[in-house]
């Protein structure tokens, strides 16, 4: 892996790849380790955090132009905002089922899914996983 073509990359994007790893791998964490502990509670609002920002640093990142600067992957950031939101608030009054759907859904669509597409050849992460 050659994390240059990502650390080099103008405006936000750095920050944003960055921080999407971080919620990747701290996701992962969060599934494996034990739920409902004051370290569960603690990680998964840095893990909120950085999806957060990986979704507000999305709006200035404009490679694909639909409606002026903002493309279809930006309704996207605006469902995981509002879903993270949701879930949170769901953690939060006791309806365990609501949060761990949306904290999963969030995970594998909005990480893992839209980060398969980063993969593909001529963006930027493709060159950071495959040269």
């Amino acid at each position: 892996m050659d994390f240059d073509p990502l650390l080099s990359a103008p405006g936000t994007i750095p920050a944003h790849g960055l921080l999407a790893l971080a919620a990747l791998v701290l996701g992962a964490v969060q599934f494996a380790a034990p739920k409902g502990t004051l370290a569960h509670r603690g990680l998964g609002y840095v893990w909120v955090g950085c999806m957060g920002l990986v979704a507000l640093t999305s709006f200035f990142i404009h490679e694909f132009r639909w409606l002026g600067p903002f493309g279809p992957i930006h309704l996207l950031s605006c469902f995981v905002l509002w879903s993270l939101g949701y879930g949170v608030h769901a953690a939060r009054h006791g309806r365990v089922r609501a949060h761990k759907l949306h904290m999963i859904a969030l995970y594998w669509q909005g990480l893992l899914l839209t980060g398969a597409f980063t993969l593909l050849p001529g963006r930027i992460m493709h060159r950071v996983v495959f040269g």
